[in-house]
């Protein structure tokens, strides 16, 4: 290698972590980045301004085109993309906008792989190829108003009566709920005897008793659909059961691959953040000189640098090991406690280099940071990744 002239340093990729991705990797990251550019990167202002994302149904449909909805899923009209591959697209859409990726995430990772692992033949066949395409759109009822880290809490209750179910109870914080075609609900049930149980439901969100009120007034996920599900004696039949989804196995499975998207999907947050501060830094003149010739900016370019490419090599190791099989839900919560937590961090950096400037919508800072506060908290907390991973480390349970 002495002879060898070594491959000059990249500022966007400064661990050459690009090397470890095959050609098709590099297509679906181009694929999925070039759509966003297009599609969100215009307009994402305006609606995190408006608190709203009026045209999630035509993005819906546009995503479904590239085979970003439920992309890793085989069969159904899913792509059947790697791992890998997934987590580039989340990176590429958080890159946008969180909200975006949440849209992505709780179609494929929530609703759609639910069915898709714990629903019948005839369930998949209903409901996945449309929306794979983005016909239909999906939520995931799992969180209530007052049970979100302990879903063993949950009061939302399915009851038998003759060979139907009637279903009854609020959740909380869902998206996409109100432009939903089908929603995965979760429910107690007592079918048998002195041992209530869970079981999740496929609901038809046109189902009399069912309804979505849009939750407003939030300062987090503003360009998302974020929703309230209220079920008023919902009747289904028999059949609306997922045959494979009984317990709490089920849902908190869907919940690990949904947070194996967010270790991507945070990563994206930061590297848009760090960008702008990164070009900011290398334009923006105080003292007769660029804010990025001084030490103290480079000692912040530098720790964010080393943190963003840190993270990103640990999502691509996660995910390595998704593919082969081999990810447990401890690595999940590793990922996930880490790049969220360093994710806000390099926002926040990030926002004091821009200055004043970095309050503002022109830049895309105090966006990603508000949007990962929410990121921080769903699909599991700090503190409960930590003490999921302190029980992994010492064999003692802290929950109970």
């Amino acid at each position: 290698m002495s002879g060898s002239a070594l491959p000059p340093f990249d500022p966007y990729d400064p661990l050459g972590i690009d090397d470890l991705l095959s050609d098709e990797d590099r297509a679906v990251r181009e694929t999925v980045r070039n759509w966003a550019a297009d599609r969100v990167l215009p307009y994402v202002a305006d609606w995190y301004e408006a608190g709203e994302l009026p045209v999630i149904r035509e993005l819906a449909r546009e995503l479904g085109a590239i085979g970003a909805l439920g992309m890793s899923l085989t069969g159904y009209g899913c792509a059947g993309a790697s791992a890998v591959q997934y987590g580039l697209a989340c990176l590429e859409l958080e890159a946008a906008d969180s909200g975006i990726r949440s849209l992505v995430s709780v179609q494929g990772s929530l609703a759609m792989y639910a069915i898709h692992r714990f629903g019948s033949e005839e369930q998949r066949q209903e409901w996945l190829p449309r929306m794979a395409s983005g016909e239909v759109i999906g939520c995931f009822g799992l969180t209530e108003p007052d049970h979100g880290s302990d879903p063993a809490g949950m009061r939302t209750h399915a009851k038998r009566d003759g060979t139907d179910w009637v279903l009854n109870g609020r959740k909380m914080w869902i998206t996409n709920g109100s432009v939903a075609g089908v929603a995965v609900v979760w429910a107690r049930t007592d079918d048998a005897p002195d041992n209530p149980g869970f079981r999740g439901f496929v609901v038809p969100t046109d189902a009399p008793g069912f309804s979505a009120p849009e939750i407003k007034h939030k300062w987090s996920l503003r360009a998302s659909v974020t929703s309230e599900l209220v079920l008023d004696d919902v009747r289904l039949p028999a059949d609306a059961v997922l045959p494979e989804g009984a317990g709490l196995k089920g849902p908190l499975s869907c919940l690990s691959h949904a947070r194996y998207g967010i270790v991507w999907g945070a990563m994206g947050a930061a590297r848009s953040s760090f960008e702008s501060a990164r070009e900011y830094a290398k334009t923006r003149e105080q003292f007769g000189r660029p804010i990025g010739g001084f030490q103290l900016t480079q000692a912040k370019l530098a720790d964010m640098a080393v943190e963003l490419h840190k993270g990103i090599l640990l999502a691509h190791h996660l995910g390595t090991r998704m593919d082969a099989g081999r990810l447990r839900p401890e690595q999940v919560s590793f990922g996930k406690l880490n790049n969220v937590r360093e994710a806000i961090e390099i926002c926040r950096t990030s926002r004091t280099i821009l200055g004043a400037n970095g309050i503002s919508l022109e830049y895309p800072v105090m966006r990603h940071a508000t949007n990962l506060e929410s990121v921080l908290t769903y699909e599991g907390t700090v503190e409960m990744h930590q003490l999921v991973l302190g029980k992994a480390l010492t064999g003692l349970d802290a929950f109970r």
